[in-house]
């Protein structure tokens, strides 16, 4: 089962510029701003830019839908053809996020929050 698409990743080159950039746009400073990941948060939704998404194999934003169990979600995703561009792994305090390229080369991320969270 999923809550909906909630989070949206950009992969950045400059994350100085493209914090800028998003600040102006939403109007407000990031809640999360690391070297290695800045997020923002909008009506609801999640905006982060990861400056090392391309090395990553993202090639533009990626949607990442809130799931209830990630395991599940990514074994059924990948029995209908998907292909693994990131296995599950902890991004802090017991959040889970991974990642599949469909067969048309979308890329689709999961998210699983952390108990309780």
């Amino acid at each position: 089962m999923t809550a909906g698409v909630k989070t949206i990743i950009y992969p950045v080159k400059d994350l100085a510029r493209a914090k800028a950039m998003f600040s102006g746009l939403l109007g407000a400073e990031p809640y999360a701003d690391t070297a290695y990941y800045v997020g923002f948060k909008d009506a609801g939704q999640d905006v982060g830019l990861d400056p090392n998404g391309h090395a990553k194999g993202m090639t533009g934003p990626v949607p990442f839908w809130h799931v209830d169990d990630i395991r599940t979600a990514l074994a059924g995703l990948l029995e209908a053809g998907a292909e693994t561009l990131q296995e599950v792994q902890d991004v802090g305090g017991g959040r889970l996020i991974a990642s599949v390229k469909d067969a048309d080369g979308n890329l689709v991320g999961l998210l699983q929050d952390a108990p309780g969270a």
